[in-house]
């Protein structure tokens, strides 16, 4: 559990026990439970299919594309099932944090605007225009798409950013108090 500076007095001191029995137990619940969900959720694919990634890994340098295919789907699947649960969380999370360090550095170093926006993709968006609703057609073919690629740029960058923070922080501080570590070990990792 994060440790509080516990000699600067509270603005409402008898806010106090409840911040530390309740408040911050049930946050780290929260962000945990989160965490875990979306990396269970998010490894899924991953893990069914585990060596679907080996040609992207390979293409951002790690190599061979097939080990760590595999891998990454496991620390993500695996590693998402433990930080849920709270299981060996701080590893778990390091782990995970490291991975979602590599996929904020892709977002911010491969826009989706470069992938996208190509006078070939342009033409397919204007011969296709009956697969978008009026409105969404309309916002495309205004600027092309730019707005709509900046937007899901920052949700990329943005989301990978808040992800990559909550893992360590979770393995900065552990699971809390709700969690199988504490429940049947009574330690944390």
């Amino acid at each position: 559990m994060p440790a509080r500076d516990r000699t600067t007095p509270l603005v409402l001191p008898f806010m106090g026990p409840f911040y530390e029995r309740i408040a911050e137990p049930l946050a780290l619940l929260g962000l945990r439970l989160a965490v875990g969900a979306l990396l269970v959720i998010e490894g899924w694919p991953k893990i069914t299919a585990p060596f679907a990634m080996a040609g992207f890994v390979e293409n951002i340098g790690l190599h061979p594309g097939w080990l760590w295919s595999a891998v990454l789907a496991a620390m993500q699947f695996i590693g998402g099932l433990m930080i849920l649960a709270g299981v060996l969380t701080r590893p778990a999370a390091l782990v995970n944090g490291a991975m979602l360090a590599v996929t904020l550095w892709f977002h911010m170093s491969h826009s989706y605007g470069e992938a996208i926006l190509s006078p070939e993709g342009m033409a397919t968006l204007a011969e296709n225009g009956a697969m978008f609703t009026a409105d969404g057609l309309r916002n495309l073919a205004a600027d092309g798409g730019a707005t709509f690629l900046h937007q899901v740029q920052f949700k990329a960058e943005g989301l990978s950013t808040l992800w990559t923070v909550a893992a360590f922080f979770l393995a900065a501080f552990g699971a809390g108090p709700v969690s199988v570590d504490r429940a049947l070990l009574k330690r944390e990792f």
